[in-house]
């Protein structure tokens, strides 16, 4: 039996396309196993799935000053070695990484063990655990074309993101039964990610009133960040984190607010679903957000709004504003020359296992 070890973790974003991958590896009669963190998300995540799961240590490495890069690169270097000792334990044939910290000590050990790897970069520009990575892979698959260009030539492959197909089959009956809503009123969707947004969550809280004149509205706002005195609002649902049913949710969802991850994204226009974007701004991370938000603006997708200009008013307007213009969203989305992700990514898989 052909053997594959599947990396990523940190965020949702790093394991959610590995778990779409599962059914057509399944298919492709692949033995699957996980390397992740030993506290990430990956760990619950893959668990649920059933795979074999493997905990190497991991640090973050970091391009500004903090006292946690003296201790990290040992906690790396102790990973490299964990991962060594896995690629002789499982003999895996290839290994197949979704990006974040914890896989490049294991796609560094796949190299020296001689053995291929492919990895997964979702934003528009490689993040750092990537380009270390990288040099090290036999292909490398990307979301946006313009991503193509900052890859090595030969190597880049332009296959979209891997979206689970359990999202694109919700029932709404099922969301409208989970959050006790009618049919009345529209529905908004919330998504401040996997950890949650404060500024998506507190903006949103503060025009709830507002809001509720015009949409029922389902809000996930990440692990510890409900706001129990919000429990009984007619016409609010809230949840940390959303699982098994989050493809009903999208389903009834007639309009989402979404932080602009790229896997997010993609699913939105997998979807078809009209949006609003708040990208991360620079201040708060390498600025791939920005520049993923700002590729599906101008393919018209999305609309986007930056937190630095955020006022209660103008947020308010331009969810009415886009909800109001919603079929112009849906139209550009279905004309969008979609790519069969997971067949493309497990073919390529299958060819490089072949050479």
């Amino acid at each position: 039996m052909k053997k594959i070890i599947l990396t990523g973790g940190g965020t949702a974003g790093h394991v959610t396309p590995n778990i779409a991958l599962l059914p057509r590896l399944r298919k492709a009669g692949f033995d699957i196993s996980y390397i992740g963190s030993y506290n990430g998300i990956e760990k619950q995540l893959m668990e649920e799935q059933q795979i074999p799961y493997y905990a190497i240590s991991s640090g973050k490495l970091r391009r500004y000053f903090d006292i946690k890069n003296f201790s990290d690169p040992f906690k790396v270097v102790k990973g490299l070695g964990q991962s060594f000792r896995l690629m002789r334990k499982l003999k895996p044939d290839i290994v197949f990484s979704k990006g974040g910290f914890v896989s490049v000590p294991v796609i560094l050990a796949a190299k020296f063990c001689h053995i291929p790897s492919i990895i997964h970069e979702s934003d528009l520009t490689p993040g750092l655990a990537n380009k270390i990575a990288i040099p090290h892979a036999v292909k490398v698959c990307c979301n946006f074309p313009e991503t193509m260009k900052y890859l090595p030539e030969g190597k880049a492959v332009l296959t979209g993101s891997p979206i689970r197909s359990e999202l694109l089959s919700g029932n709404k009956e099922n969301a409208r039964k989970l959050c006790g809503f009618h049919k009345e009123k529209p529905v908004l969707f919330i998504i401040g990610g996997s950890s949650g947004s404060k500024f998506i969550n507190d903006t949103v809280r503060s025009l709830l009133p507002e809001l509720l004149k015009t949409f029922q509205i389902i809000h996930m706002c990440g692990k510890g960040n409900l706001e129990e005195s919000l429990n009984k609002t007619t016409g609010y649902k809230q949840f940390e984190y959303i699982g098994s049913g989050l493809n009903d949710i999208f389903a009834l969802a007639d309009l989402v607010i979404s932080r602009a991850g790229a896997n997010s994204i993609c699913e939105l226009l997998a979807l078809h679903k009209p949006n609003i974007l708040i990208p991360l701004s620079a201040n708060a991370s390498r600025g791939d957000q920005l520049l993923n938000a700002h590729s599906f603006e101008k393919q018209g997708y999305s609309v986007v709004i930056e937190e630095e200009i955020i006022t209660p008013d103008k947020f308010l307007n331009m969810i009415l504003e886009t909800y109001k213009n919603r079929d112009r969203y849906i139209k550009a989305m279905q004309k969008s020359n979609t790519i069969n992700s997971i067949d493309k990514i497990v073919s390529l898989i299958e060819e490089t296992l072949q050479k």
